[in-house]
């Protein structure tokens, strides 16, 4: 109930803001359970991906959304379990299988199980590897797959922005259904579960005009944030030498006016000894 109150509410406000615009919604079955397979370029995705299809989506959400602390954190939790979105544990293993349970759950209901193959927002808005177990929920779930394609999201609110910016349109296309029910009864076979993934990632690749590169989407972000931290160190490490090489051109300035007063006064004391002397003499 309170989904269809929060998009009561949101989906005009989400209208009048960014226009949004959707391609293919009839290639979402009426009834019956799917499987809606997105690729991730943003926080807002959960909110655009589901606007103009009147079923709702349960998405497997991380963990991270339900665990928040202070205030954001409870906010962060009471909306995406108000909406129905369900908190996975992605650290693999026996997490990996919990979820796989719990998305089969939500498909034998008969409901839509919102999944995003790449298992992480995209760092950098080109389309990555996508995990297999998207593919293992198609089998066992014999359920069909939709693409859905998010478009421009990634300028709405990229990583690291808590504020949506306005004056972009984003767009969500979906596909035709995906069939992979030549494969049933083969879930346990690794290269058909990564040749069914890899058909999805391509489907996902054609409809949002990504670029798409064959690694995990998690290592690139690892990289990316290795390197970020090296360049803050390196920026540090020259800080630090900028403000050891401004103390010590102080110091040598110290010491040159140092020098020059003792030079001052010494001229001095030679020139008063010198007049002495004259006078003397």
């Amino acid at each position: 109930m309170f989904y269809w109150v929060v998009k009561a509410i949101l989906g005009p406000v989400l209208a009048v803001l960014w226009q949004p615009r959707a391609e293919g919604v009839e290639n979402v079955p009426r009834r019956g359970p799917a499987i809606m397979v997105s690729n991730h370029l943003s926080f807002s995705d959960h909110f655009f991906g589901p606007l103009p299809l009147p079923r709702k989506i349960t998405f497997l959400a991380k963990a991270e959304y339900f665990t928040g602390t202070g205030v954001k954190g409870f906010l962060s939790k009471a909306f995406f379990t108000g909406v129905g979105q369900i908190p996975i544990d992605r650290s693999g293993g026996k997490a990996s299988e919990a979820a796989l349970r719990t998305g089969l759950r939500v498909l034998k209901r008969g409901d839509l199980l919102g999944i995003y193959p790449e298992g992480t927002r995209s760092p950098d808005g080109k389309l990555y590897r996508g995990r297999t177990g998207v593919a293992r929920l198609a089998l066992e779930a014999k359920a069909p797959v939709v693409p859905m394609a998010m478009i421009n999201l990634e300028k709405i609110m990229p990583p690291g922005r808590t504020v949506p910016k306005l004056g972009v349109r984003p767009k969500v296309v979906f596909g035709k259904p995906l069939d992979f029910s030549r494969y049933y009864g083969m879930e346990k076979d690794q290269r058909v579960l990564r040749a069914i993934t890899d058909e999805i990632m391509y489907a996902l690749m054609e409809l949002s005009g990504q670029e798409y590169v064959d690694r995990y989407a998690q290592a690139v972000k690892a990289e990316i944030e290795a390197e970020e931290k090296e360049a803050r160190r390196e920026q540090q490490a020259s800080a630090k030498d900028q403000r050891r090489t401004e103390r010590s051109e102080r110091k040598a300035e110290r010491r040159t006016r140092k020098e020059a007063k003792r030079a001052e006064k010494k001229a001095a004391k030679e020139s008063a000894k010198d007049a002495a002397q004259e006078d003397a003499g």
